[in-house]
């Protein structure tokens, strides 16, 4: 799957949750993320799978601090 194949509502409901789901994985507790968005994130870049666990990339950190301030 690549981000092209993400429709633009999908892009832009992920992008407004993003932010709580920053902070899920701030707290450790990304169990609570569905799998899917989890997906379609990776896919976008905006998380990355390092060592086992998921974080933001700097894309999806750029993409969080755009949201926080809107």
């Amino acid at each position: 799957m690549n981000s092209v194949s993400i429709s633009k509502s999908r892009q832009d409901a992920l992008r407004v949750e993003l932010p709580h789901i920053a902070d899920l994985l701030h707290r450790r507790r990304a169990s609570e993320i569905a799998e899917a968005d989890i997906e379609d994130l990776v896919t976008l870049s905006w998380l990355e799978w390092l060592g086992g666990s998921l974080q933001l990339t700097t894309t999806g950190d750029n993409v969080c601090r755009q949201q926080r301030s809107s």
